[in-house]
Order: structure tokens, then sequence, then C-alpha cells
């Protein structure tokens, strides 16, 4: 049986209503993930209400995902609903030219409130700084089952 939660394709467009609403920023992977959750949970940032049921542990959503997400990235930048770039700072993403389109198609409540989520985590959290989303999420991720810590730091290699 195919998966139908959290795979690269459900998490791709995701990426492309983030960067929608984040647009003209590009922004690398660390920061997509925190905003996927903030997307998903926004209830735990003080947000409004959560698009997801928030089940116990979910904050090891947040590592479980990265494969995934960077999966979901890759299958947008192949059809150009997201632009990747590299430069001295890294590789970061940014809405891509066919993006507004996709998400024009994707119909729905869930897709708009989604999009709405979306523009909530640009307002909020989109100009803050590194060190600041971390301590965010560090701050309050030990709340929801899991710490927040970049993966450079917790010994983890990819």
């Amino acid at each position: 049986m195919s998966e139908v939660f959290n795979t690269p394709f459900e998490l791709g467009v995701r990426m492309v209503h983030l960067l929608m609403a984040l647009y003209p920023r590009s922004v690398d992977l660390q920061r997509l993930i925190y905003f996927d959750y903030a997307a998903i949970y926004s209830a735990d940032l003080n947000g409004p209400e959560s698009l997801h049921t928030p089940v116990p542990l979910r904050g090891g959503e947040y590592t479980s995902r990265r494969d995934i997400i960077e999966a979901g990235l890759y299958l947008m930048v192949q059809r150009s609903f997201i632009d990747v770039k590299a430069d001295n700072d890294g590789i970061s993403f940014q809405l891509g030219e066919n993006g507004p389109a996709l998400v024009g198609l994707i119909g729905g409540e869930y897709s708009k409130e989604l999009y709405k989520r979306c523009e909530w985590v640009a307002s909020a959290l989109g100009d803050m700084d590194e060190k600041n989303l971390e301590q965010v999420f560090g701050a309050r991720g030990t709340l929801w089952g899991a710490e927040f810590l970049p993966l450079m730091n917790t010994g983890a290699t990819k």
C-alpha cells in the first residue's frame, strides 16, 4: 500500500505554499523545516488554530521530516514550482515561476487554510534571524516532546 500522508509530494506542495507566502524571500532548508512545523502546528507558537491535530510527541516530526522535505523540494524544483539558489551563503529556495499556478490549481478548504497559516508564518517568523528562530523552537520544542536543535549541534550526521 502506498503512503498517503507525509509523502515527498505532500511536503513539496506545502513548501510551495510556504515559499509563496514568503516571496520574494529565499530561505534555506533549516528555515523551511521550522516554518513547516509552524504552519501545521501554529497554535504551538501562539498563532492561529493548528491545521493538524496536535498529537503527543509531535516535536519528533521536526527531525523525521527533514529527508522528506528535501525530496519534496527536489520534486518541486523539477517542475519550476520552486527555484534553488547556491551561493557563498549556501543553498536556498525561493518560489519558482510555476509556483503560483500550482497553489492556484489546488482547491479546497485545506489548501486555503494552509495558505493562511503560511502567511502567518511569513509574517510572524519570516524575518527572524537564525539565532532567534532556534531560541523560539528550542524553548517551546521540549513542550512538544522534542528538542529543536540544529542537526549540526546534536552530533547527527547526514
